[in-house]
């Protein structure tokens, strides 16, 4: 009798193990926690993190978060992607800061049929043509025709210049979209020079550009390089007006430009910890990660992790059960979601509409000027 008390306790040690495991649902997050994107990488992680700490369940069940490290490289992504699928068995993913990063995660989400929510990838190749991929941010059409939008209509700017990595799919695409827009509302490109991704010494396309006396010099760059640039082009003597894109907005910018960096403008998601006027769920955000996270400030990368976990939760709600073939209409479906950035909703193409928010370094601090619709 003993011997069977033992064995009905087993198997029901068994059955309990395995009903907790099915309990729970898997979501895949891949994400630059190393490499050159692991600043923004880090933050983003933080915001999802932010968000699974407040609803750590949905339909019942528990939601186990799978972490994998992209390490800023495609290969790396892909292979990430493929091992949160093949081996993780997730029904989701988010991910991916880095337009290039995503685009390269995605042909892998696609083939398996698995919805993927981007967090700040802006290239619109990533969700073009996709029936999986789906993102918290607006895309480089979008920006680059705000930040055109801005120097034109805001700084009165009549001649720019570009300086692109052509080796950075999102640098190419934003640069391409700027130059259409400002172009559209009457302003001339008088330069547009080139660099490589990790080049430090940009003094011959500064020169070249200085010599055409543009109003502005639009550089979709990451910050590395960008503080760089600006730096560079003050110390050649450039009195132009500077602007940049959303992959500038981080504090490293200021630290490598150092005094270069005082009025630089760039481009940004409509999320501030210091913007007026902000919403209710942009405050509760706030607030929470104030508590979570005292010694961290709380930037747009944070609240984009924040909004994609919800977008996710939200949508296995409506679909009533968390499988890939459910929640990927219930994503298409995605209509006046609250979130920090505003109430979401997704086009056609599975892109949110959302206004561009403007933020200048003004005595070594940048600061939420305002917000900018797009022409």
């Amino acid at each position: 009798m003993r011997s069977f008390k033992v064995l009905a306790g087993l198997m029901l040690a068994v059955f309990m193990t395995a009903s907790s495991a099915q309990a729970q649902i898997k979501v895949g997050v891949y994400l630059p926690l190393t490499g050159q994107n692991a600043f923004g990488g880090q933050l983003e992680l933080d915001g999802v993190n932010l968000a699974h700490q407040q609803m750590p369940e949905v339909l019942g069940q528990k939601v186990d978060l799978v972490v994998m490290d992209n390490k800023s490289d495609k290969v790396e992504a892909a292979n990430a992607v493929k091992r949160l699928i093949e081996r993780d068995k997730v029904v989701a993913i988010i991910g991916t800061y880095g337009s290039s990063l995503a685009m390269a995660g995605g042909e892998v989400a696609e083939v398996a049929k698995i919805p993927v929510v981007g967090t700040s990838c802006t290239n619109p190749l990533v969700t073009q043509g996709k029936t999986y991929y789906f993102r918290a941010c607006f895309i480089d059409p979008y920006q680059g025709a705000g930040a055109a939008t801005y120097a034109s209509k805001n700084l009165g700017a009549k001649k720019a210049a570009l300086l692109i990595d052509v080796s950075n799919d999102y640098a190419v695409g934003l640069g391409a979209f700027f130059k259409r827009s400002f172009t559209k509302m009457g302003g001339e490109i008088v330069a547009e020079m080139k660099y490589n991704s990790g080049d430090q010494d940009f003094t011959a396309q500064l020169t070249e550009i200085i010599s055409k006396q543009p109003d502005v010099m639009f550089i979709p760059a990451y910050f590395a390089e960008g503080g760089i640039i600006m730096k560079q082009a003050r110390e050649l003597g450039a009195k132009f007006r500077i602007m940049g894109g959303d992959a500038m907005d981080n504090p490293e910018t200021v630290s490598i430009a150092g005094a270069a960096s005082e009025g630089f403008i760039h481009t940004s998601f409509p999320y501030d910890s210091g913007m007026p006027n902000m919403n209710q769920q942009a405050r509760a955000f706030t607030d929470a990660w104030q508590a979570a996270y005292p010694d961290k400030e709380p930037n747009v990368n944070a609240a984009l992790g924040y909004a994609t976990y919800i977008m996710i939760i939200d949508a296995i709600e409506r679909a009533g059960q968390a499988t890939p073939a459910a929640i990927t209409p219930a994503l298409a479906a995605t209509k006046d979601l609250p979130t920090p950035l505003g109430m979401l909703t997704l086009d056609n193409d599975h892109n949110p509409q959302m206004p561009v928010g403007i933020i200048e370094i003004k005595d070594g601090k940048r600061v939420y000027v305002g917000e900018v619709q797009p022409e």
